[in-house]
């Protein structure tokens, strides 16, 4: 299936003003969708198009790339080997799994300033970063992100004309009542459930039992796991990876590398973490130490948490790791019984929300005046030189005491104080409440 994907609009913003003096390169995870929004971007706005995927390519193809210095020679050979024509500023070259091949991909400047044909590259993150050794990254890229499909790509991915509704829902700052409010918060919940992947959206289209959505998934993550383990054969990059679900269902303030390891961690121990968060499969989110400056400039490197990308991979990732048991899990999902030691779930929808909106993640932890517990907030959102406190609340709203206290302590800087829960719209005092459904038009407000 084809679905409608954000990361087109951006090829097409690419096209229209950049494509002269950037090639366009389509970074993320693996399985997320890249080479087919180039394919379809490419069939949809040029004469013609030559894809070349470097994890397929045959040898003919390939020894193609052997020579690029003279482009005339290059360009007939590659349209002969492709069996394709290219036309002078109407054609556009795909370079499919570009970190397959760092000597083409340092080609890139080369093959931009020549300026017969545009060009889109796609690559897994984790590789591309990797892959550089003794080749000068090219400046002529221009990165466009892409992530699992948000919300309203899977309404869209459905059939389902609610994504305009929602947005008005959210302008009109009105309850729809808890009818309504229930059957879309039941409509987001499968969205949790199925994930943004995909292969396991069309699996949901194709109506098939969650088992099979689930195996799916799964799959995917064996798939991350593998490149995870070309990176670091011991292991130790999986591990980390495989902890998220109990470092997040724990009372700790941020990410443990010696929870995650069984043992002390070691210098080299961060440079697998990185490895992890530049694979794109997981998310950061460091904590804050000033809400009345920057929060990129006031954030603690060495504190954070980590998120799943993917919310729905985070569910498989559940089951796999024996967190839960399958039909358990996705019938409190799917029925509105998700019980609170899993409201972290809740948590990861948001991060991955405010993250897919261009929106870096900052939470900020505090200790209590005379106790050992701490106040925390959730996520927090920078609106000029104001500050948003976001809070997730995946049962009872009523109190949020940490979020009092911020807005007591940090009063000068505080804006629209949110919490995000299964609720319907409405407010106590100064503080708004959003269903969850509605969290990417409240980070569209944001600046990061």
């Amino acid at each position: 299936m084809i679905f409608r994907r954000k990361a087109s609009d951006l090829l097409a913003d690419w096209k229209k003003t950049w494509s002269g003096k950037y090639a366009a390169l389509l970074e993320g995870p693996r399985r997320v969708g890249k080479s087919t929004i180039a394919e379809e971007f490419a069939k949809a706005n040029y004469r013609s198009y030559i894809k070349v995927n470097f994890a397929e390519v045959g040898a003919d193809v390939l020894s193609v790339f052997d020579s690029i210095d003279n482009l005339d020679d290059f360009f007939l050979r590659l349209q002969n080997a492709a069996r394709k024509n290219l036309y002078m500023h109407e054609s556009v070259i795909i370079l499919d799994e570009i970190q397959l091949q760092p000597k083409v991909r340092q080609a890139i400047k080369h093959l931009v300033s020549d300026g017969r044909y545009d060009y889109i590259e796609t690559g897994s993150l984790l590789s591309i970063k990797k892959n550089v050794k003794n080749i000068v990254i090219p400046s002529e890229e221009m990165k466009i992100p892409v992530y699992p499909m948000d919300y309203e790509e899977f309404l869209w991915a459905i059939g389902s004309e609610e994504a305009p509704l929602l947005k008005r829902i959210y302008e009109s700052g009105k309850p729809v009542g808890q009818a309504v409010n229930r059957s879309k918060m039941r409509s987001f919940r499968t969205y949790m459930a199925v994930g943004g992947m995909p292969q396991a959206v069309e699996a949901y289209i194709d109506k098939l039992p969650f088992s099979r959505i689930d195996r799916i998934k799964r799959t995917i993550i064996d798939l991350y796991e593998d490149d995870f383990y070309k990176i670091d054969p011991s292991g130790r990059i999986s591990m980390l990876f495989e902890s998220i679900p109990s470092q997040l269902a724990r009372t700790s303030k941020s990410f443990s590398l010696g929870f995650a390891l069984n043992k002390k961690s070691r210098a080299k121990d961060y440079e697998l973490l990185y490895d992890l968060v530049n694979s794109r499969t997981v998310i950061p989110c460091y904590n804050c130490t000033d809400p009345r400056v920057s929060l990129s400039q006031s954030r603690d490197p060495d504190t954070f948490k980590l998120y799943m990308a993917d919310t729905g991979l985070f569910v498989s990732l559940l089951l796999k790791t024996g967190a839960a048991s399958e039909d358990y899990l996705y019938g409190k999902m799917l029925s509105d019984k998700l019980p609170a030691n899993l409201g972290f779930l809740y948590e990861n929808i948001v991060a991955q929300t405010l993250f897919s909106g261009g929106n870096g993640l900052y939470y900020m932890t505090w200790p209590k005046e005379g106790s050992t517990h701490s106040y925390e907030i959730d996520f927090l959102a920078r609106q000029g030189t104001k500050t948003t406190p976001l809070e997730v609340k995946s049962a009872r709203t009523d109190t949020h005491a940490s979020l009092d206290e911020f807005i007591r302590k940090y009063s000068s800087v505080v804006k629209d104080p949110c919490i995000l829960s299964q609720k319907d719209i409405g407010s106590d005092g100064i503080i708004r409440l959003y269903p969850f459904y509605l969290t990417e038009f409240v980070a569209r407000q944001k600046e990061q």
